[in-house]
C-alpha cells in the first residue's frame, strides 16, 4: 500500500468514527475575573483554536456588534436568544481546552436567575439543544473537511497509479531498447571477430610473402654472381 493510499484510508477511517463522537453537555462553574459563575458546558473532540474562531464567527454573526472578547473571556450584553429566552439576557462564555478536545462554556443571566439545570430546566434543555447543534455543526464541518482531503488525496493516489504504470512503460521500453541494442553489439562483436580473423590472415600471408621475397634476393644474388664470374672468365 502506497503512502498515498494509506492516507486515504486513515481519513476515510477518521471520517467513520466521526459518527460515534459525542456531544456531552454539564453543569460547569468556572472562575471569571476571581468570580464563580454556574454555567453550562459542551465537550467536543476537535481542535481547541478552530473550535473557538468557529465560536466566535456563530456569535458574531447571530449578534452583530455585541460580541466583546477580553482576552478569551467573550461577553454579550442585552441579546435574545428565542429558544432560550424572550428577553434579553447576559452571556458570558469561553472557550477551553480538554484533555479529551474543546469544551465551549457558557454563562446566561436570565434577569431573575442564572441558567442551572435544577433552577431552570425549561431555559437549560434550550441552551443544551442550542451547544449541542453547534457541536453538530462543527463535526459536520469537520467530516466535510476530512471527505474533500481523501478526495484529494485519492485523485493523487490515481494519478500515482498512473505515473507508475507509465514509468513500467517506460522501463519496458529501455529494456527493449537495451536488448536490441545488446543484439546490434552482438553482431558488431562478431563482425570485428571475422575481421580480426582476416587480418591475422593477411599478416600471416604477408610472412610468407616476405619469405618468398628474401628467397628471390638471394637467387638474383646468385645469379648475379654467376653471371659476373663468366664475364671475368672471357679471354
Amino acid at each position: 500500500m502506497t503512502k498515498n493510499l494509506l492516507f486515504v484510508f486513515l481519513l476515510l477511517l477518521g471520517a467513520l468514527q466521526v459518527s460515534a463522537q459525542r456531544s456531552p453537555v454539564d453543569e460547569s462553574d468556572q472562575n471569571i475575573n476571581n468570580i464563580p459563575r454556574k454555567g453550562q458546558r459542551v465537550s467536543l473532540q476537535l481542535d481547541n483554536k478552530r473550535v473557538e474562531a468557529a465560536w466566535l464567527k456563530q456569535l458574531n454573526e447571530q449578534f452583530p456588534g455585541k460580541v466583546k472578547n477580553n482576552k478569551g473571556i467573550i461577553t454579550m450584553d442585552g441579546v435574545t436568544i428565542p429558544d432560550i429566552s424572550p428577553t434579553p439576557v447576559r452571556v458570558i462564555s469561553r472557550v477551553d481546552a480538554l484533555p479529551t478536545g474543546t469544551g465551549v462554556w457558557w454563562s446566561i443571566d436570565l434577569g431573575n436567575a442564572y441558567l442551572g439545570q435544577a433552577s431552570t430546566p425549561t431555559q437549560w434543555k434550550s441552551a443544551e439543544k442550542y451547544l449541542k447543534d453547534f457541536a453538530r455543526s462543527m463535526y459536520r464541518e469537520d467530516l466535510v473537511a476530512q471527505i474533500t482531503d481523501a478526495e484529494k488525496a485519492l485523485v493523487t493516489s490515481q494519478n500515482n497509479h498512473m505515473s507508475v504504470i507509465s514509468k513500467a512503460d517506460a522501463i519496458k521500453k529501455d529494456i527493449e531498447r537495451n536488448k536490441a541494442r545488446k543484439l546490434e553489439i552482438q553482431q558488431q562483436l562478431a563482425a570485428n571477430a571475422a575481421e580480426l580473423q582476416q587480418l591475422n590472415n593477411q599478416v600471416d600471408s604477408n610472412l610468407k610473402e616476405q619469405e618468398a621475397a628474401r628467397a628471390d634476393i638471394v637467387n638474383m644474388r646468385v645469379a648475379l654472381e654467376a653471371v659476373k664470374e663468366r664475364m671475368s672468365k672471357i679471354e
